[in-house]
């Protein structure tokens, strides 16, 4: 038996990277998770790994600053599976510049994937949150429910090129803090996570004068760090690496345990000791 038997777990950007590792491991201890992603494919290849696991998911893909994406996500997991357990607030990407090249449209995008995205996945789970703990309350059961959002080493101790994405992050440990004293009292816990260097699509090496780009929304915004830069960032961090994606899942599973029942409020920082 896993830890997470029964439990339903709903993971934003979980078709890649970090948030696929979250997604697969909670499934390893037995949660059903709501897999999502911009685009089909990626999305359709987690549901495959996690039912090879043994246990089962659906699809909620599209965009998350979408304004309805946060009641239809939650509608996914009560559709599918009749409840919603765990939070993962994981999908984003960045695009960088300094504060005077920046246009409102990078900061405004920036902003709503990475915060009100968040805001509005929560704001729909309470209402299924609120109707939960009162039938659990008067069956006489304490059912305790998780929300992980995650953030940045950017949204703790800023980070020049990225004032948007730094403002997010860090506006992101202020709603979990928030949230954390308002839904204490519906068992809830609710707990961010910092990421520094963690070894990804978006944080891939380039050669010199290379220039790696994604397609989000339209529009192609650029990926990538130099290797010169990674290698200095490899002395400075003290494990001497980035971080995997296994690595960081395993973080946000400590708050997705029934082990972190008592952990609320806290913005863990995971950057191999920087």
């Amino acid at each position: 038996m896993g830890q997470l038997d029964g439990k339903v777990a709903i993971v934003t950007g979980s078709g890649r990277g970090i948030g696929r590792e979250i997604a697969l491991r909670l499934a390893r201890d037995g949660a059903r998770v709501v897999v999502n992603d911009i685009d089909e494919a990626p999305a359709l290849e987690t549901i495959a790994l996690i039912r090879g696991l043994g246990s089962d998911a659906v699809a909620c893909n599209g965009d998350v600053a979408a304004p309805d994406f946060g009641e239809r996500i939650v509608k996914t997991a009560l559709d599918a599976f009749g409840d919603a357990h765990i939070v993962v607030n994981n999908a984003g990407y960045t695009w960088d510049s300094v504060i005077q090249k920046m246009s409102d449209e990078q900061w405004d995008a920036i902003l709503d994937v990475h915060l009100k995205a968040p805001f509005r996945i929560l704001r729909a789970f309470f209402a299924h949150l609120k109707t939960a703990v009162e039938a659990e309350t008067k069956d006489g059961r304490r059912v305790v429910r998780k929300v992980v959002n995650i953030s940045s080493t950017s949204g703790v101790n800023g980070n020049a090129g990225q004032s948007n994405y730094a403002a997010a992050k860090s506006g992101i440990n202020g709603l979990t803090k928030t949230l954390a004293k308002e839904w204490g009292r519906y068992n809830v816990t609710v707990n961010s996570v910092a990421f520094g260097y963690i070894q990804t699509r978006l944080t891939q090496p380039l050669q010199e004068g290379e220039s790696g780009k994604i397609e989000m929304q339209g529009r192609e915004v650029k990926i990538g760090v130099q290797a010169g830069r990674i290698a200095a960032l490899s002395q400075m961090i003290p494990l001497g690496r980035g971080g995997t994606a296994e690595e960081a899942a395993g973080s946000v599973y400590l708050f997705c345990s029934p082990d972190s029942d008592y952990v609320s409020g806290q913005t863990l920082v995971v950057s191999g000791g920087l």
